[in-house]
């Protein structure tokens, strides 16, 4: 499940392939139906699979965790992580993380994957990703919501706010200092940053409760991106504060601010709660908010 092929899983449990081949036919046999199904791209689970995997990985969790050493040395013990975020939050919090590993000998290495959802409670319940970080209002509320009974955990990592960012030759950044107005930002042509790709954000639906409306040309998935275009247009983007420096074009950008109210960025770092206890993953957790702080202070 976790691999998707024979070979890798083999590479992974240290056994030979045709090992792992006889074991997939002894669980077969003692389930009493098909499991994985082979196609193009591997080994595909069956709809039985599907349904069994849940209780099946949450019950290897907790052997494993059972198992596992109650404490972690980083400078001993082997550990690979694979953190999702945004390409700008990745930017700011890689350097004092590589920073870290490189100065504590750490045996640890870091996978950085594109997060391309405010939703990565899929991602952590596969187990495709140890860590999430990023603005995740939806997800936070249906936290709470559930109490004790969610399979999530969080912690507030810092808070940033909105700001309108535009190429500092834009004729709304030359007009002497005056603060921006609706009808001059409705009226200019927007650049949107979307993990999904859907050309309507947060900022159009505070529009949308004033009963106004913005001309969007261009959807982007990456900060950089966004930063890249505003910076040799006249295209308008709205970024949190942070992020802006994070864009590689600090210098050719300018931040107004927005003429209506939006809610305050709140970054949270999520995982699942079958490594809330485990002890390099509290590792991990420490290191990621040192991060923050060793960004904030630079």
């Amino acid at each position: 499940m976790a691999e998707g092929s024979l070979t890798r899983a083999a590479g992974t449990l240290a056994m030979t392939q045709p090992a792992v081949s006889h074991a997939l036919r002894r669980l077969r046999e003692t389930v009493g139906d098909e499991l994985f199904v082979r196609s193009a791209h591997g080994m595909k689970p069956t709809a039985r699979a599907q349904a069994l995997w849940p209780q099946v990985r949450s019950a290897l969790a907790t052997l494993r965790q059972a198992l596992a050493p109650g404490s972690f040395d980083p400078a001993q013990d082997g550990a690979q992580f694979r953190l999702a975020m945004a390409d700008a939050t990745a930017a700011l919090l890689a350097p004092p993380l590589v920073d870290t590993i490189e100065r504590a000998g750490a045996q640890v290495n870091l996978r950085m994957l594109p997060l391309t959802t405010r939703d990565p409670r899929r991602m952590l319940d596969a187990g495709e990703a140890d860590l999430a970080v990023g603005f995740f209002p939806e997800v936070l509320a249906a936290v709470v919501a559930e109490g004790h009974d969610s399979l999530l955990r969080h912690a507030r990592l810092y808070d940033s706010r909105y700001v309108c960012v535009m190429r500092r030759e834009h004729p709304l950044a030359r007009a002497d200092g005056a603060a921006l107005t609706l009808d001059a930002y409705c009226g200019a042509h927007h650049l949107l940053v979307s993990f999904s790709g859907r050309p309507y954000g947060l900022v159009d639906q505070a529009l949308a409760a004033l009963g106004r409306q913005r001309r969007i040309v261009l959807t982007v998935n990456q900060f950089f991106t966004a930063g890249q275009v505003v910076a040799r247009s006249d295209l308008l983007t709205v970024l949190p504060d942070g992020f802006v420096a994070a864009t590689g074009q600090g210098a050719a950008l300018v931040t107004r601010e927005l003429p209506f109210a939006l809610a305050p960025v709140n970054v949270e770092m999520v995982w699942h709660l079958r490594q809330d206890g485990d002890a390099a993953h509290r590792w991990l957790r420490a290191q990621v908010q040192a991060a923050v702080a060793a960004a904030g202070s630079a």
